[in-house]
């Protein structure tokens, strides 16, 4: 019941993932249907349902643009758990947060400042910016905005394939 599902606007327009608990109330709630369904199935003393991988809203729901808040899940979503220096993949817990400009010359932390990165790699730039420690980024970081929030949506869906048609890879 906790695996990853996608939500759809009405307009087929990629908004959200939530749990599938969450998305089998909101489809017995009657607020959204199933576009795509796993080979799993939900068991009640009354009622069986393949379990959603993709549900739609029935109605159309206007998203304004909200900022996310600046935190470490969010930092490590936006670049994939890779180090943007050395580029290698990490689970969550063997990635750091690296200030760019380094806080002590007076860097802030805000997105275009924070980055992910090993342990290793963070040792070896310590308090110098990237070309004080010959060490170059992958990417400049970017701000949240939506462009960022489908890339999130798109990592978080790489291995689902019934997700693929929805978020315009």
């Amino acid at each position: 019941m906790n695996s990853r599902v996608l939500v759809l606007n009405a307009s087929f327009e990629p908004i959200n993932v939530c749990t599938a608990r969450r998305a089998v109330v909101l489809i017995l709630k009657g607020v959204a249907n199933a576009e795509e369904c796993s080979a799993q199935w939900l068991h009640s003393a009354r009622f069986s349902m393949p379990m959603p991988s993709v549900i739609r809203l029935i109605e159309y729901i206007h998203i304004p643009f909200e900022r996310k808040s600046l935190s470490r899940k969010n930092i490590l979503l936006r670049d994939h758990n890779t180090c943007q220096y050395c580029g290698r993949v990490f689970p969550s817990q063997d990635l750091t947060l690296d200030h760019i400009a380094p806080r002590s010359r007076g860097g802030d932390s805000a997105w275009e400042n924070l980055v992910a990165c090993c342990r290793s790699c963070n040792n070896r730039k310590g308090d110098r910016t990237p070309e004080g420690a010959s060490m170059r980024l992958m990417k400049r970081p970017q701000a949240y905005n939506l462009h960022v929030n489908r890339q999130i949506i798109r990592y978080l869906g790489r291995t689902d394939e019934a997700w693929r048609k929805y978020l315009f890879y």
